[in-house]
């Protein structure tokens, strides 16, 4: 009998329905051979530390580190759990032959991994690896399945992590709340968590501490036509001032005309981060609940695999990108043209050398009926960006126009799509194309070298503004590049091996947060509490609380996965790196209030009363009778800020 192990029922129901295996029993299915049945979460994990040693049970600084000789798993603690894992070892035992058919990842991978070993499977076990959850998909994959053993790395990768979790979330958080929760509170620490934590920590501080500084930009209109001085900004009035007298009385005339024709590509095929951000912005929806709704896509067999860090496709996907396209229904109009002719195969989209274990996030193929509105969302964004990628790119032709009034230089920039392409894809409500033309984008009139007439000069004071607070999508694309912001997709893709956390598990870290109340959310910002302020401030140890260092870790661990880095390696430099924090924060002798006195930045001063609302933007700040506020506070701004900082 060969017995198929699922990650949860539904997937099981699915692949027990292909395999003819249609008998129900208690826990799994029947028939042709077949047993198929499944886990749900995690059913084991590794022991408490009082499981390991009695002495670990109480909570006390002495006892740190809590280092085991050898980590140990356990089936976890709930009837439900234990009644289907005798299920799966009493099927296991008896079994000649196992199908890992878990989610195809990391985590997967360690969930099924630590079953089969509590299970005490002696016989042989492949793997079934597929991208989505259609009958094609689901064949193919039994028809190609591979030995355990070409996931051995994989696995080691999951128990790393899930080892460097326990080391560093079990060490640090016992340690700094014997040291500092004044038996108050846990504080809870974790190898991701507090990193990501101090991100927003840090983006706050910056925020709080901003001193805005006065300048003054000098523009003039010429037929209808804004043009900006080149010097840019003058520091001063004065500079300002004897700028605009020089140009005021003297006409406008045009000294240089450039015009350079491009094209734009389309935007990337999807991977999960870039999903979240793209959700968040457009329709503000959680990282978890972005999750959860391309999970539910995957599971309904619409859309591939989620959990990715590749925006491309591998090679052998090329030809099937017709019948996923005549599959698309309600996009018809978009896909017609596409299927008139020969698909285009861009390196943009296909790159073998790009692709790992899963491929972009893209349409099954399977009609998108019944979904919610929800769903509709994340289909319909997951549906054009795919469309997009085989349409022709978009002709553009950028212009920048140069004039001169009283022999001080202004520039303009304009852009004119002379073909579409791809952007006929998105349309005004869903697409990227219904985001606000900026400046540098709109479409200048037709201008002549030398020709000159009168124009409309305008001195405007302006003032700094702080860096925004983070939202969710601004956030996972720090966690993405451990902290560097960047726009490039090139440059963000070569960050992307030293990003905190996995793409998988960044939505979870984000929800802990707000669970631990160590963030709050207003509008779309992420607003550290005083609490998670508190915390970082009170965490003196780069090592727990550097992005980068994090994305070190990560780098390892993605090593580990390709075999370039030993896993015992890396969980030795753990272990060396928790005897050298809890050795460092036991010498330090100063108390909370001293650590808080001393990494605490001189007191801002007070918020300069008429410049931009640092928390949404749109207001200016005013002062109340105890405090500064925004003047949109009718319309939901809550910012606040106390008297003398």
């Amino acid at each position: 009998m060969i017995v198929c192990i699922a990650e949860k029922p539904s997937v099981a129901r699915d692949i027990a329905g292909i395999l003819g295996a249609n008998n129900r029993k208690d826990g799994y299915l029947e028939g042709n051979g077949y047993q198929v049945t499944w886990t749900f979460g995690h059913l084991c994990g590794l022991l408490e530390p009082h499981e390991y040693s009695p002495d670990w049970k109480a909570w006390a600084l002495s006892r740190l580190p809590m280092i085991p000789v050898r980590f140990s798993i356990k089936v976890m603690d709930d009837k439900g759990i234990q009644k289907q894992f005798n299920v799966i070892a009493q099927l296991v035992r008896e079994a000649d032959e196992v199908v890992n058919c878990g989610d195809a990842g990391q985590e997967g991978e360690l969930i099924q991994r630590w079953v089969l070993q509590k299970a005490g499977c002696k016989c042989p076990v492949k793997r079934l690896w597929i991208s989505s959850l259609t009958e094609e998909s689901i064949r193919e994959g039994f028809a190609s399945l591979k030995p355990a053993s070409d996931y051995q790395r994989l696995y080691e990768a999951g128990l790393s992590r899930a080892i460097g979790d326990w080391l560093l979330g079990m060490n640090a958080t016992r340690l700094y709340t014997l040291k500092y929760g004044h038996n108050r509170q846990v504080l809870s620490i974790g190898r991701v968590q507090t990193p990501t934590l101090a991100l927003i920590v840090s983006r706050q501080l910056e925020i709080e501490n901003f001193k805005p500084e006065a300048y003054w930009e000098l523009k003039t209109t010429y037929r209808d036509t804004v043009f900006a001085a080149s010097a840019g900004r003058f520091p001063t009035v004065a500079e300002g001032q004897a700028a605009l007298a020089r140009v005021k009385d003297a006409p406008f005339t045009v000294t240089g005309i450039t015009t350079k024709k491009g094209t734009e590509s389309a935007p990337r095929l999807f991977d999960l981060t870039s999903l979240q951000v793209e959700c968040n912005k457009k329709f503000a929806y959680s990282a978890d609940d972005t999750l959860k709704l391309i999970q539910s896509l995957y599971e309904k067999k619409i859309t591939t695999y989620p959990r990715v860090d590749t925006t491309y496709l591998s090679d052998d996907m090329y030809p099937k990108i017709p019948g996923i396209l005549k599959g698309m229904k309600g996009y018809e109009t978009l896909t017609t043209p596409l299927l008139a002719g020969k698909l285009p195969k861009s390196k943009k989209v296909f790159d073998n050398s790009k692709v790992t274990d899963h491929h972009a996030i893209i349409p099954t193929g399977v009609p998108p009926n019944g979904l919610t509105d929800t769903e509709r969302n994340v289909f319909d964004l997951v549906a054009r960006r795919f469309i997009a990628n085989f349409y022709p790119e978009c002709k553009v032709s950028t212009t920048t126009v140069e004039g001169e009034a009283g022999e001080v230089p202004f520039k303009v920039n304009g852009k004119q799509i002379l073909e579409p392409g791809w952007r006929v894809v998105f349309d005004k409500t869903k697409g990227e194309a219904s985001q606000d033309t900026p400046d540098e984008e709109r479409t200048l009139p037709l201008f002549t070298k030398g020709e000159s007439g009168p124009h409309e000069p305008n001195l405007a004071e302006k003032w700094t503004s702080p860096p925004k607070p983070y939202t969710e999508a601004t956030l996972l694309r720090a966690m993405e590049t451990a902290g560097k912001l960047v726009d490039n997709d090139e440059l963000r893709d070569a960050l992307k091996e030293n990003g905190i956390g996995r793409p998988s598990t960044r939505a979870a870290i984000i929800e802990t947060l707000f669970k631990r109340n160590y963030i709050r959310k207003e509008r779309k910002n992420l607003i550290a509490t005083q609490t998670g302020i508190e915390l970082i401030k009170t965490i003196q140890e780069d090592l727990l609380k550097s992005a980068e260092l994090t994305g070190l870790w990560e780098k390892k661990l993605r090593q580990v996965e390709r075999g370039e880095y030993e896993a015992r390696a890396f969980i030795d430099e753990l272990k060396e790196m928790v005897r050298t924090i809890v050795h460092n924060v036991k010498c330090d002798n100063r108390t909370v209030e001293e650590i808080m006195r001393q990494s605490a930045p001189a007191p801002p001063a007070d918020p300069v009363v008429g410049t931009p609302c640092p928390l949404c933007g749109k207001g200016k700040l005013i002062k109340g009778r105890t405090a500064y506020g925004c003047s949109e506070w009718k319309n939901g701004c809550t910012y606040r800020r106390a008297f003398n900082g």
